[in-house]
């Protein structure tokens, strides 16, 4: 299994709740928002991808692999737009932005190739597990249950990550860059989504 170096202890920040009345809930507003964004934008991405790859000749597996993990990001995204009806949280104002930047992700990476397309899964999914592992160790203690569901979630983007490594990921052409590029823009995504 490749190691996974954004998951090691030291590389973790957990963000401090700003003071004042309802900053918990301020801050818990903000975790559902942004996994929610996060979560669509896989969505999309993925959906990007397949409809490139779908019918063209030799690539029915990597179709089928993009559906599957569409799939999952599906019941990812399912889950937190029940969380956020039921605890009355607006989404991202940024979701139509979001969806054509995904998009476009998904399917300017599947048009340079399988490894491409492999390649943006496993530097998304990095950010992400690196990101679900911050709220896992912020929210443990206040809400278990949440916690444990974030670490399900997390578990399936590492195993995206993984199947996209195995799969040559970093065969890429343009690999480094390609990768730094789509990192440091999740990176960016996320912190705008908890705010706006």
């Amino acid at each position: 299994m490749p190691a996974h170096p954004a998951s090691e202890p030291s590389a973790r920040r957990i963000p401090l709740a700003r003071p004042g009345r309802g900053a918990s809930k301020r801050r818990r507003d903000e975790i559902l928002r942004v996994d929610h964004a996060g979560e669509y934008a896989a969505v999309q991405i993925y959906r990007a991808q397949r409809a490139v790859f779908a019918g063209r000749p030799g690539k029915d597996q990597i179709a089928a692999d993009m559906a599957g993990m569409r799939a999952q990001e599906q019941v990812h995204l399912d889950r937190f737009n029940a969380l956020l009806a039921a605890e009355k949280v607006r989404p991202t104002a940024m979701t139509p932005l979001w969806r054509l930047a995904a998009l476009g992700l998904g399917a300017g990476t599947a048009l340079l190739g399988e490894k491409a397309a492999h390649a943006c899964t496993e530097a998304v999914e990095s950010v992400i597990e690196e990101h679900y592992a911050d709220q896992i160790a912020e929210v443990r203690e206040q809400d278990p249950e949440l916690a444990a569901e974030l670490t399900r979630f997390r578990d399936e983007e590492l195993a995206h990550h993984d199947h996209a490594v195995a799969h040559g990921s970093r065969e890429a052409p343009g690999y480094g860059l390609l990768s730094a590029v789509i990192k440091a823009g999740c990176r960016a995504a996320i912190k705008v989504s908890e705010r706006f």
